[in-house]
């Protein structure tokens, strides 16, 4: 299994999250060290995504 792994700059992260999917908010995006799997489920209900995509995704940017 993937593990998110959040690189760099996360406010820089959030903001191409936002570009790409306008539907997701900074309420979605709330990243807490050790609640990564909070943070997947509710990019998972806003882009449709499975955890695994989400993650590739999220471990490019």
């Amino acid at each position: 299994m993937n593990k998110l792994q959040v690189k760099g700059n996360w406010n820089v992260v959030k903001g191409k999250l936002k570009q790409k999917y306008a539907d997701i908010t900074d309420d979605d995006l709330t990243y807490v060290e050790g609640k990564e799997d909070e943070l997947l489920g509710r990019l998972q209900k806003k882009t449709g995504k499975a955890r695994e995509e989400l993650i590739d995704e999220l471990n490019k940017l």
